[in-house]
């Protein structure tokens, strides 16, 4: 199983034609450099006693592994790595993930970007939208967005959701991730890479899924921010977990995100 995960786990094309199947093209023409989204989910998990305290995420009772994965935006995965501690911050998984050769993360080229929530530093190869502005989608539904960065936080967002869509159908298709047997915690990682690429592989061979059609409307309701393993808006971006990315790649990106907002609100 792991072989077949690997073949159909594999990154993307960093095609960013916003052509290709997958919701929101408007937005997706004006993010043109974005080739997918970036997230952490947390999957239930089974642990010892002596290690609960690692695996029990914050605010809940039961024990989980925080998994980080990558889809381009017809919900197909790209990238993950499984098996972390659930009290691991997302931002600590990207990062060891991106210094240990071992993980093989796929970075996009230098125009090229993945979408990501707060939780993530806004540095080349990674956009993030703007802190302390309204950014959830149900935020925009009692109010339209105001400014420039209000909409750009508004498109980032309806954008981004495409990866929650997606865990919303790997969940729904395998109730084992939501409720794990008492196997070793290798096992249960092993489990959880396989439901990944059963996933992908269902996709990709584009047969007709009643989950895929029900989760391919954009405004399917998704829980994003509660399933994160971490609070988005709880890491400085000086904390040594987000340790990638030096001061000009921070700036590149900030440039880049004030043009799509400029162009946001001109149009």
């Amino acid at each position: 199983m792991m072989i077949f995960a690997e073949e159909v786990i594999r990154p993307t094309s960093f095609n960013p034609n916003p052509n290709i199947p997958g919701n929101n093209r408007r937005e997706r023409r004006i993010f043109k450099g974005a080739v997918g989204a970036l997230d952490g989910t947390l999957i239930h998990a089974i642990v010892p006693r002596d290690k609960q305290h690692l695996y029990r995420a914050r605010g809940r009772s039961e024990c989980y592994q925080n998994v980080l994965a990558i889809c381009d935006f017809n919900m197909v995965f790209t990238f993950i790595v499984a098996g972390w501690e659930g009290t691991a911050h997302d931002a600590r998984i990207l990062n060891e993930s991106l210094v240990d050769p071992d993980f093989e993360f796929p970075f996009p080229p230098t125009d090229k970007y993945y979408l990501c929530d707060a939780a993530y530093k806004h540095t080349r190869g990674f956009m993030a939208p703007y802190r302390n502005v309204r950014y959830w989608l149900g935020d925009f539904r009692r109010r339209r967005a105001l400014n420039s960065k209000e909409k750009f936080n508004h498109a980032h967002a309806k954008l981004r959701n495409v990866i929650e869509r997606a865990f919303g159908v790997l969940k729904a298709r395998f109730p084992i991730l939501k409720k794990m047997p008492p196997y070793p915690l290798v096992k249960q990682r092993d489990i959880t890479i396989a439901c990944f690429a059963i996933h992908n592989y269902i996709r990709k061979e584009g047969l007709s899924d009643d989950l895929f059609f029900q989760y391919d409307q954009p405004q399917m309701p998704v829980d994003g921010d509660d399933d994160n393993g971490g609070d988005d808006d709880d890491v400085d971006d000086d904390d040594e977990l987000q340790s990638h990315g030096s001061s000009a790649d921070q700036q590149y990106m900030i440039n880049m995100r004030d043009g799509i907002a400029t162009q946001l609100m001109q149009n």
